[in-house]
């Protein structure tokens, strides 16, 4: 069984009413950059990143930025 890391901070900002340009300046994060994370197009994560964005939306629980799932096996 294998797994892959997804971000799921999307939700968490939809519910704060919270832009990703108003996230972007509060964890000075490139907005690009979480509108890749968002978006899955980015196949790393940037673990500073990760501990920016948790303080900007005053989170300290990894799962309400990031989880883990399954992926089929093929």
């Amino acid at each position: 069984m294998a797994y892959k890391v997804k971000v799921v901070f999307g939700g968490l900002l939809h519910e704060r009413g919270m832009t990703l340009n108003e996230l972007s300046l509060k964890a000075d994060v490139r907005r690009a950059a979480l509108s890749e994370l968002v978006n899955g197009k980015r196949g790393n994560i940037n673990f500073e990143h990760i501990a920016k964005i948790a303080e900007a939306l005053d989170v300290n629980d990894i799962s309400k930025i990031i989880t883990l799932v399954e992926v089929p096996d093929e």
